[in-house]
């Protein structure tokens, strides 16, 4: 049976490349809410973004049993900054008896706001589309952030 692989970590931290990894390796489907996002409400979805992002991942948790249904692994890739919504998805698959592992990337602080640079850099001069984030974005979603506990991670990736 398929597998779900869950990707844990902060913004720009390098969950999207990981994810790549782990598509090649494991003949997965990448599912990832900010790729759905960006393409339906570009850069700017303004007041309603963390509402509308909410219902993207509800929809990705549906569509990714589909994908499992036909023997294809999924990875998810949108972060899961919080102990709650971990455990949440750990248990929305365990439930279904589908194995997932959680998979976290920890990254040292000097070289997640090295990242956030180049990747701002990168949108700026039009080569990605991604969110552009400042450092008052930064400080906001480093406070939302829960750091895993190392019994919460199945593989635990120092950045």
């Amino acid at each position: 049976m398929a597998k779900v692989y869950i990707i844990c970590g902060k913004i720009c931290c390098g969950k999207s490349t990981y994810a790549k990894h782990l598509q090649a390796d494991n003949k997965a489907v990448i599912l990832s809410v900010d790729e759905i996002m960006l393409a339906v409400f570009g850069l700017y979805a303004g007041e309603k973004h963390d509402e509308y992002a909410e219902k993207v991942r509800n929809y990705l948790f549906e569509k990714s049993l589909e994908v499992i249904k036909v023997d294809v692994n999924v990875i998810l890739d949108w972060g899961f900054w919080t102990s709650a919504g971990r455990n949440e998805a750990k248990e929305f698959y365990r439930n279904r008896n589908i194995e997932c592992e959680l998979h976290y990337i920890d990254i040292r602080k000097d070289i997640w706001k090295a990242r956030i640079n180049q990747r701002n850099q990168s949108v700026n001069a039009g080569e990605t589309t991604a969110y552009i984030i400042d450092n008052n974005l930064a400080r906001k979603f480093e406070s939302r952030f829960e750091q895993p506990t190392k019994e919460e991670i199945d593989v635990w990736v120092d950045e």
